[in-house]
């Protein structure tokens, strides 16, 4: 058996898609907006003063905190739907079908919510393993549930997922420091491949 571990934001789409969802749920006007709000944060995080996930967990908590979770689901739904295919590189969508075609077993493991991953991987017959929304009383709580889906934590949710000794081969792609554990479980290890 053969299985393939592909990251979404920057290998199968052209940029990350927090923002993405952003514009696409709250307009972009209110997008600009919350970032020139967020400036301080957003600054003391690409000077490495600010964790990724307490910086994610700020930009999500100001755009959706609060939001009723049926509606955010909706909106991610129509997203994957009106907006995401747009964003994917054709040639990593190629990749994945290839991989289809020969029986392998395809796998999205990204630091995205799944909440607005899930719904393109399913209609690609993809497994999808992202990042998980905290939801309190119907409502995403602006939290990350457990910890980031990046670095370490990729391998952690691909080993908990899967016996990788099952499998006698082992492809994995990537763009990102952030990939590089993941890149090291497999045989077959594309970094940017789809440039």
């Amino acid at each position: 058996m053969t299985i393939a571990f592909f990251d979404f934001d920057g290998t199968i789409t052209n940029r990350d898609t927090l923002w993405e969802i952003i514009r696409f749920h709250r307009g972009r006007a209110a997008m600009y907006a919350g970032m020139v709000q967020l400036l301080p944060a957003l600054l003391r995080f690409k000077l490495k003063m600010t964790p990724a996930q307490e910086m994610k967990e700020q930009v999500l908590d100001y755009f959706f905190g609060e939001m009723s979770a049926s509606d955010f689901a909706a909106g991610c739904e129509d997203f994957c739907r009106e907006r995401l295919p747009s964003l994917i590189r054709p040639l990593a969508l190629t990749a994945i079908r290839k991989h289809q075609q020969q029986g392998h077993h395809v796998v999205v493991v990204t630091a995205s919510a799944q909440d607005w991953v899930a719904p393109w991987c399913r209609k690609e017959n993809i497994v999808c393993l992202g990042t998980r929304l905290e939801v309190k009383n119907k409502q995403i709580t602006g939290k990350i549930q457990g910890i980031n889906c990046n670095g370490e934590e990729k391998v952690n949710r691909i080993r908990h997922a899967y016996r990788l000794e099952n499998f006698g081969e082992i492809y994995a792609y990537g763009d990102s420091e952030g990939d590089r554990p993941m890149l090291a479980l497999a045989q077959y290890a594309h970094f940017k491949p789809f440039r």
